[in-house]
């Protein structure tokens, strides 16, 4: 199961999502690598592109390369 998570700017989720990364489960750390605020927002992964922020290039490479084997092996 993959999910997004926020990424915040310096002023914390107060300033708004700075950018949408991708996690595992409900890890922290993005599939990019990037350490993630346990606490930050989340959203259905399904929602990836869908959203006013900018997404995590990064983890949207992996994210898609990993996904469709993932969803094969549930069939």
């Amino acid at each position: 199961m993959h999910q997004m998570r926020a990424e915040y700017g310096a002023g914390g989720a107060a300033e708004g999502v700075r950018l949408w990364h991708v996690v595992r489960g409900e890890e922290s750390v993005a599939m990019c690598g990037r350490e993630l605020d346990p606490q930050a927002e989340v959203r259905v992964a399904v929602d990836w592109g869908k959203t006013p922020e900018l997404c995590c290039h990064t983890c949207g490479a992996y994210f898609l390369r990993e996904a469709p084997y993932l969803a094969a092996e549930h069939q």
